[in-house]
């Protein structure tokens, strides 16, 4: 017979939610986040962007079609806790693996299931973004808790997710067609990049090499590549003050740069923008975006709790080319004079939407490519 054991979400203003102990019974102090997707459990697990949050799934079932290695967006989970309102026990789908119970084990991470995630999430929309710990202790102190929380800040995240080493694909890897010709080089400088990001230039003929965050610039410039991806990637982007020094350099390059979610707001802190924390971000797969240029919405995946504050972008450097719908935040950038765009959201999204993957065709053809 199992043996279900309490476990509690006790967050920095004292509020508890009680329910039972999934996954890893260690004890964590992190950010807690909420996501709105529907699916992509398995991704969100995986995306590095989400080192030092814990995650809350809005959606009340969680793990129903099992896990699948292939979806994963790198080799090992980030987050620092998972928190759902039922977590399946039996994954249901032909690709299924192993359970996300099992997973959940495997990769150390601690959860609670059985809680009122949408208490949780409203307390989070109205408060904005806080801490918490995830216990099965009993006897925990709650002002000792709260005390903690308050001092606990995300830090440090980008060096313990980019890569350690310089890695390099061709078409045929991650999957992808080994027919298609590759035609273009692309140097991917990995401030928590997902695979899907390189399996999606794989897929349009690039070879792509993938190097550490804190690349001197040279070296990546000294390999003539056709174009660069700044990645997505988690953390407070002002903390990242020698990748944006660096960017310097690669702004100054003439090279085609496409930048996504973290690239992007690092990029903007290169040319003198400021970026600032959102109340509580933006995290789902149902996001609509505005293209400024021809006035099409699209529906898209996003994740990130900072953005480039508008009234601090220089005019003379860049222009808003989306915003959201929702709040009217910025969610992408033309940069004038220069082969460079940026967005916010994820063009990659996988499992979707799917809506903004032509920007990849764009990026093909700013580096002189045909889609």
């Amino acid at each position: 017979m199992e043996v279900i054991m309490k476990a509690y979400l006790i967050l920095e203003d004292g509020t508890v939610f009680t329910g039972e102990s999934i996954g890893s019974t260690r004890e964590v102090i992190s950010e807690i986040v909420f996501n709105t997707s529907m699916t992509g459990y398995l991704e969100v697990l995986t995306d590095p962007s989400y080192a030092g949050q814990a995650v809350v799934m809005t959606y009340p079932l969680i793990g129903n079609y099992g896990i699948c290695r292939k979806d994963m967006e790198s080799k090992l989970s980030n987050v620092d806790g998972f928190i759902v309102r039922e977590l399946s026990r039996l994954g249901s789908n032909f690709r299924n693996e192993q359970s996300i119970q099992d997973f959940l084990v495997e990769q150390n991470i601690p959860g609670i299931q059985g809680i009122d995630t949408r208490a949780l999430t409203k307390i989070l929309r109205e408060k904005g973004t806080m801490n918490g710990m995830i216990t099965t202790n009993a006897d925990y102190d709650l002002e000792e808790v709260k005390k903690k929380c308050k001092e606990y800040s995300v830090s440090g995240v980008v060096d313990k997710v980019t890569t350690r080493e310089v890695v390099s694909y061709k078409p045929g890897d991650l999957d992808t067609d080994s027919n298609i010709p590759a035609t273009k080089k692309v140097a991917i400088l990995d401030v928590g990049t997902k695979f899907n990001i390189a399996r999606c230039l794989l897929k349009r003929g690039c070879e792509v090499t993938i190097y550490p965050a804190r690349t001197n610039p040279e070296l990546i410039l000294k390999e003539n590549p056709d174009g660069i991806m700044l990645t997505n990637g988690p953390g407070d982007p002002k903390e990242c003050t020698e990748v944006i020094e660096n960017l310097k350099t690669l702004y100054a390059s003439d090279i085609p740069i496409f930048a996504i979610c973290l690239g992007h707001q690092l990029m903007a802190l290169a040319n003198g923008a400021d970026t600032e924390k959102m109340k509580y971000g933006h995290r789902g797969a149902n996001h609509p975006v505005k293209d400024l240029e021809t006035g099409r919405v699209y529906i898209s995946s996003q994740n990130h709790g900072y953005v480039v504050k508008e009234d601090t972008i220089p005019a003379d450097v860049a222009e808003v080319a989306f915003v959201n719908v929702n709040d009217g935040t910025v969610e992408g950038l033309r940069y004038k004079n220069k082969k460079i765009f940026t967005v916010q959201f994820h063009p990659e999204a996988c499992p979707g939407p799917q809506d903004s993957g032509y920007l990849f065709d764009r990026f093909i053809e700013m580096m002189g490519g045909t889609k």
